[in-house]
């Protein structure tokens, strides 16, 4: 008899175990509302190593010359979730009143520079995703964004500038399935350009939006 005891206390025991493990899978499950627990999730949407071609359009506020429309497009490599690097070529037009109203007063003096010209914009930067959001529409899907801080250079082409033109600004990409984005950018150019014979250091804002499609699709 004194042998049989552990194994009939182990048999007491076992119901008791499994009664706990029901009682804790109950528990949890009034926690948690039946969802489960949130922990590290793969990403539904992946950049790195993705092709990026993108189609925008918007808004060019020249700081010598008028504003203008603003149309072009940019191809973007990511070599990871954060870093990418992108070419970007871009049309314009850029007009001003200045040269007009110059030559009006002064009609002896003729401005060499064109007042409605065609102009071009070639440029490369570097991009850096640095802040990642999710945003539920009204308890259906789910839309995923980032910002991203963007810095380069490139080449103004029309008949005034001179040099390389520095470029910096921010945007923001929302993500749609696995392959699709929209996109909204704010850029600052800054470079040197000549109006009437004087030479002068601005700043022109670029606003554009546009969309995006990477590849491969399934990404």
């Amino acid at each position: 008899m004194v042998m049989a005891l552990p194994a009939l206390v182990g048999v007491a025991a076992w119901p008791s175990v499994a009664k706990a493990q029901c009682v804790d899978e109950e528990l949890k499950q009034d926690l948690v509302g039946g969802r489960h627990y949130r922990g590290v999730q793969e990403r539904l949407f992946t950049k790195a190593f993705r092709h990026e071609l993108s189609g925008m359009g918007g808004y060019y506020g020249g700081d010598l010359y008028s504003s203008s429309w603003l149309a072009g497009g940019a191809y973007t490599f990511h070599f990871s979730e954060d870093l990418g690097l992108e070419a970007s070529v871009q049309f314009t037009r850029f007009r001003t009143a200045v040269t007009d109203t110059y030559e009006r007063r002064y009609p002896q003096v003729q401005v060499e520079e064109r007042t409605n010209r065609p102009g071009r914009l070639y440029f490369g930067h570097l991009v850096w995703s640095f802040a990642y959001g999710k945003l539920r529409w009204m308890g259906g899907g789910v839309s995923r964004f980032d910002f991203n801080a963007v810095l380069g250079a490139g080449v103004t082409d029309d008949s005034t500038s001179q040099g390389l033109t520095g470029s910096f600004g921010f945007g923001t990409k929302w993500y749609f399935g696995k392959w699709f984005a929209l996109r909204l950018d704010v850029r600052d150019h800054i470079l040197r350009e000549t109006l009437i014979g004087e030479e002068h250091l601005v700043n022109d804002i670029l606003v554009t939006g546009g969309f995006s499609i990477f590849i491969p699709f399934g990404g």
